[in-house]
């Protein structure tokens, strides 16, 4: 009985494992270091999640294009992307050809040619003029060692070398690209130049991967089986992304800050409006507070603008105020702000400056403008401004501050316009009124 069980349970084993081991893929799960070698075959997998990446990043890219701001950098980007995949699908299909070498080295020269139009729009983006002509001579000269170091011994050193390196190199370029330029850095711009570092040191890298695991296939068409594909390809996911995510979300902060600018920018005198202008002071406010440095305001109006509307026309106005506004943006330096807060009205908030400074720079402004010709007026006919000066006092804001800048200009405008005053504490203008200055008048113009 014992002996018939025995019996029916080694027919029963032999039959699983005769079921078992005729299905292919256990059967060859099943095979000695089987475990090892289907490692490799995941890279197919990832380089299929990079194609479509690379098509929906494309797709970002070229609905961002569109904004005025990023045009130009994004179409490099989407000309980058777009040869990503193209590079994607070339190796897809390497595995059909009897002879390999046409595609490898066509993908070769796409890819490095994805990098380099990725660099043209990091060139657009950061203001530097983009080095075709040197890359472009780069790409050719890879290219065309590519093509030779085919015939070296697939898994040497040198072969493997001549193909990463090229990227590692364009990628430095990037870095370089943004260091150069002029334009103020924030830490996602540093960040940027960090990861293209990091990339370019991990094509560095990757030959001593591809020997570390064994090699990157016995051939071309074998690479996407060999465990070096998966470890590559997973690598190049991660620091595309990562690349692609933080140019994304730079050029969208640059749109951001573009319609901003827009919405803050009065148009005429292109200084800030009103609302742009209280923003940014403020801010400067709080900072010159916070370092611990005086801050002043000045306000200006324009005398008699509306006789100047009136005997030579809207447009003459409008010429008068074009000039004052150039003048006072000429005037003031780097970190002033200055804007346009009313019709003919002008504010700009000075850190770094007491209330005596600020008073010399408004006397000047207004002795330099008053001797200034303005087209479209008669050649004998000058201009002038008034002026309000206040210094910010402990524990006041900037509205306190604005009032009393006001009250100070409306008092230079009852001592007759064409002068400066100045409020001293929470009484405007303390200053005495020039004698026959005529009379003190409540409206401005």
């Amino acid at each position: 009985m014992d002996r018939e069980r025995s019996d029916v349970s080694a027919q029963s084993r032999l039959i699983i494992s005769l079921t078992l081991t005729s299905f292919s893929p256990v059967r060859d799960l099943l095979a000695p270091g089987s475990a090892k070698d289907h490692m490799g075959g995941g890279a197919e997998f990832i380089l299929a999640i990079n194609l479509l990446v690379a098509g929906l990043l494309a797709a970002a890219f070229m609905t961002i294009s569109f904004n005025d701001a990023a045009c130009a950098p994004a179409r490099c980007l989407v000309v980058g992307y777009l040869l990503g995949m193209a590079y994607f699908a070339i190796e897809f299909c390497i595995p059909v050809f009897d002879n390999a070498r046409p595609a490898v080295v066509a993908g070769f020269a796409v890819f490095l040619g994805a990098t380099i139009a990725f660099n043209g729009g990091l060139a657009h983006k950061y203001g530097v003029a983009p080095p075709w002509g040197p890359m472009l001579v780069f790409l050719l000269a890879a290219t065309v060692a590519v093509y030779f170091v085919q015939d070296l011994p697939r898994q040497s050193l040198a072969r493997m070398m001549a193909y990463q390196l090229p990227y590692a190199a364009m990628q430095f370029v990037g870095v370089g690209i943004v260091w150069s330029s002029r334009q103020r850095r924030d830490w996602l711009d540093h960040a940027l130049m960090a990861v293209l570092a990091a990339s370019a040191m991990q094509f560095v890298s990757k030959p001593f991967i591809a020997h570390a695991l064994g090699g990157w296939g016995v051939n071309p068409q074998a690479y996407l089986q060999s465990n070096y594909a998966l470890v590559s390809q997973s690598l190049g996911t991660v620091f595309g992304m990562t690349i692609a995510l933080l140019m994304l979300i730079i050029l969208v902060r640059d749109v951001l800050a573009e319609a901003t600018s827009k919405s803050e920018t009065d148009t005429l005198s292109r200084l800030l409006n009103r609302g742009g202008f209280e923003r940014h002071a403020e801010l400067a406010m709080r900072d010159a507070v916070r370092r611990g440095i005086p801050v002043a305001l000045v306000i200006a109006d324009l005398d008699h603008f509306k006789s100047i509307n009136d005997s030579f026309g809207h447009a003459s106005g409008d010429r008068v105020i074009e000039a004052f506004a150039g003048f006072l943006r000429d005037a003031a330096a780097e970190h002033h702000v200055a804007g346009r807060i009313g019709g003919e009205e002008f504010a700009i908030i000075l850190p770094g400056t007491n209330l005596a400074a600020a008073r010399l720079f408004a006397e000047g402004t207004r002795s330099a403008f008053g001797a200034l010709p303005i087209d479209c007026l008669p050649a004998n006919h000058r201009c002038t401004a008034s002026f309000g000066v206040a210094e910010l006092h402990p524990a006041e804001g900037f509205s306190d501050l604005l009032r009393r800048a006001d009250e100070a200009l409306y008092q230079a405008k009852g001592s007759g316009r064409n002068c400066v005053r100045i409020s001293i504490g929470s009484i405007a203008a303390r200053q005495p009124v020039v004698a026959n200055a005529g009379p003190k008048i409540s409206g401005r113009g």
